[in-house]
């Protein structure tokens, strides 16, 4: 029961920089002292948008099933092996095509199966009926491409929405394949819906000359349609492609000083300053496609090499389109389409109904427990209130200090933890009041009633943090954030149980030196 005045002011200074550390949440303009941390509201307490976003397994498999097929073609005419019928089947995640002479099918697969692989056990190569070689995506393939492509449109979605200036936006991955935005304060996310449902791949190829009228492009060529021409036309351009769009290091929106119309400037890296100079270098007098997502924006005549790296792009722009493409092509292209699968909005009013009845509840129980706690246990019920006390203040320190979302179920794991960090008290002062029964002297009956109860509240404890700690883990939404707030409480209530507490009530008969105690 001694306190030493260094572990006296440890205490006190704890608890009073936690004191510090919840200003900023009731202060406008807190301390210049103190960090300016503040936990942010949920969508639940603050109103705002909710989307769920599921990505486009079936382009995935797609492109990467693209991807192969100009491989195959490219290797097995290096190899001097002819092929015919190369076909697609995206259903079945396969490429199948015939060897050009039957005589051929064993080279054919033993070329196919040397292919570099970007996932180990990537795909597999068999013989079928009718000299018919296939080349069939593994399951295990798609599903780590899946989880890539899921993780890599998360850092996308995250920097697209944070160039429009939405604060405190919560994205979060649901699943194997979808993804969910939390959007505080946006009651219309029609922008935001357009900016994600955006694929923003941009690619420069080359259009074929040869075949402007034709009506069945021939192999290699893909008739695309013009992005602002209502009557369909369309434009003949070459599938392979000569610059792409990852190689952009910077977009932004301006306004053409030679139409007045708003335009988006872009520049590449040095790979892409080297791709971009050595197409425009050989193909000066021909036309020049800027895809996006499968739409040609404009294709200009190459008049001279561009070998700086940069260029512009024009298209009958305004100033919302010029930034929303700019945000696009500087945010990066997503690896396969989103759709919005599930969409709610909240108001702010709800919100604040939300609000009110969280901390009524809050107030109620607080005033409940500390009702409970001085009826039961007098003066040590007293001092178990202002333990309690402190472990809210710290509990609301520690949320501030990590910028935590407060969601209504947070709110609600704040009071369950209170009656949590109360059940460790009542354990003390009951096993208090067992020695005071035994014939114990005051001070002996504190110590025993401390030291026989801390084991078990801290195996009590440990239990609730493991679990809370693994529902964390594994859950997601409003259920971390009710995971988060009881495993953070159960440690300020260890602190502020076994060492606050403790240090009240012994200075408390330091100071008093009574003869009996008041349980």
């Amino acid at each position: 029961m001694y306190y030493s005045r260094a572990k006296l002011a440890s205490v006190l200074g704890i608890c009073f920089l936690g004191l510090l550390l919840c200003l900023p949440n009731v202060l406008r303009k807190p301390f210049p002292f103190i960090p300016w941390r503040q936990i942010h509201l949920g969508l639940d307490l603050r109103g705002g948008s909710y989307l769920l976003l599921q990505i486009d397994s079936t382009s995935l498999i797609h492109d990467r099933l693209q991807t192969l097929s100009e491989v195959i073609r490219d290797t097995l005419l290096e190899k001097k092996l002819g092929y015919r019928n190369i076909t697609i089947d995206v259903s079945k995640a396969r490429i199948t095509f015939q060897p050009r002479f039957s005589s051929e099918i064993h080279a054919d697969i033993s070329a196919i199966q040397a292919l570099p692989k970007s996932i180990p056990h990537e795909f597999q190569v068999t013989k079928q009926g009718n000299n018919i070689i296939a080349l069939t995506l593994s399951p295990e393939s798609l599903r780590q491409r899946t989880y890539e492509a899921i993780t890599h449109s998360i850092e996308i979605v995250r920097r697209r929405i944070d160039g429009t200036g939405v604060l405190d936006p919560q994205i979060t991955r649901q699943g194997d394949d979808r993804i969910v935005v939390e959007l505080p304060g946006i009651s219309d996310p029609r922008r935001i819906k357009a900016l994600l449902g955006t694929t923003a791949r941009m690619t420069f190829r080359l259009v074929d000359p040869n075949v402007l009228h034709a009506t069945y492009p021939p192999p290699g060529v893909s008739l695309l349609p013009l992005a602002d021409n209502p009557n369909g036309a369309r434009l003949p351009v070459f599938d392979h492609i000569d610059v792409d769009g990852s190689d952009l290091t910077n977009a932004g929106a301006v306004i053409d000083q030679r139409t007045g119309e708003w335009a988006v400037n872009f520049s590449f890296d040095s790979i892409g300053t080297r791709a971009f100079a050595a197409v425009t270098r050989a193909n000066v007098g021909h036309r020049f496609a800027i895809v996006l997502d499968n739409k040609v924006i404009e294709a200009p005549v190459i008049r001279t090499p561009i070998t700086g790296g940069e260029g512009q792009i024009t298209g009958n722009f305004d100033v919302q389109k010029a930034s929303d493409l700019a945000l696009l092509l500087r945010a990066g292209a997503l690896p396969a389409p989103l759709n919005v699968i599930e969409q709610r909005t909240i108001g702010p009013s709800l919100g604040a109904d939300s609000i009110r009845a969280g901390i009524i509840s809050l107030a109620i129980g607080f005033f409940m427990v500390v009702l409970f706690m001085v009826l039961f246990y007098g003066r040590f019920g007293w001092y178990a209130n202002a333990a309690l006390f402190a472990n809210l203040v710290l509990m609301v320190a520690i949320l501030s200090l990590f910028e935590a979302t407060l969601s209504l179920p947070g709110m609600a794991g704040m009071l369950l933890t209170l009656g949590m960090a109360v059940d460790a008290n009542i354990l003390i002062n009951e096993r208090i009041r067992e020695e005071v029964h035994r014939g114990r002297t005051p001070l002996s009956s504190m110590q025993a009633g401390f030291d026989k109860a801390t084991s078990t509240i801290v195996d009590s404890n440990a239990t609730a943090f493991l679990a809370h700690v693994m529902l964390f883990v594994f859950g997601t939404g409003p259920v971390r954030g009710f995971a988060l707030t009881i495993t953070i409480g159960i440690l300020t209530s260890l602190f502020t149980t076994l060492l606050l507490s403790r240090m009240l009530m012994a200075r408390w008969y330091t100071l008093t030196r009574p003869t009996s105690l008041p349980v």
